[in-house]
């Protein structure tokens, strides 16, 4: 199983959008639910956003609803995250990774495996 590749991060002022991609290749991520997580410095790791295998299925963060939205091209082993209206709050290094356990909430980080290194995002007031 090769680890995946977020890339997509950058600074941008509050209001900006950004859209954060998941580079994952291998037989996991094809076949599993993957979420996005986020962890500001001094917190822990969140659950933003995840997305069922076909795509039909999502959950979001009550912080980030109605202004991200999660997508997966299967075809294309990628999945995204297009973050609009962004806020200072929503700074830190977002993650991709494969959801493999499913004894607790999507939002929790340990029902996931395969994480990848992460990808910054800076967001100035």
């Amino acid at each position: 199983q090769v680890q995946p590749v977020e890339s997509g991060g950058g600074s941008v002022q509050a209001g900006g959008s950004l859209r954060l991609s998941c580079a994952a290749s291998g037989y996991t991520y094809s076949t599993n639910a993957v979420g996005w997580f986020r962890q500001a410095p001094g917190k822990e790791r969140e659950g933003v956003a995840t997305i069922g295998i076909l795509g039909s299925t999502t959950y979001y963060a009550d912080s980030v609803k109605g202004r991200f939205t999660i997508s997966r091209d299967n075809a294309k082993k990628m999945v995204y995250l297009q973050m609009n209206g962004l806020k200072p709050e929503d700074s830190g290094v977002y993650y991709c990774a494969a959801r493999q356990i499913y004894s607790g909430g999507w939002y929790e980080a340990d029902q996931y495996n395969f994480w990848g290194q992460g990808t910054q995002v800076t967001v100035s007031s």
